[in-house]
């Protein structure tokens, strides 16, 4: 589902660096099927380095991460 936003502003260079940086650290994540506590750490730090967690950041973590475990794709492991 496509959500807009209206008055949004259009996203930085920087900003769009972060979500390449996220998406590959997510990626690296899931790779073997488990998101580990380390690894759910290491998301939430990146995500949270500017002090802020835009909706690009919460749609990747969606569409990555949550989908996946919700489809059994992927497990989050509890410590």
């Amino acid at each position: 589902m496509k959500i807009n936003r209206p008055g949004a502003s259009s996203l930085t260079r920087n900003e769009l660096e972060d979500l390449d940086t996220l998406k590959v650290l997510i990626e690296g994540a899931i790779a073997d099927g488990v998101i580990t506590g380390a690894e759910r750490d290491r998301i939430r730090a990146l995500i949270w380095a500017d002090g802020k967690v835009s909706p690009q950041e919460l749609n990747l973590v969606q569409d990555i991460i949550w989908n996946k475990i919700q489809t059994g794709e992927l497990v989050l492991e509890w410590n």
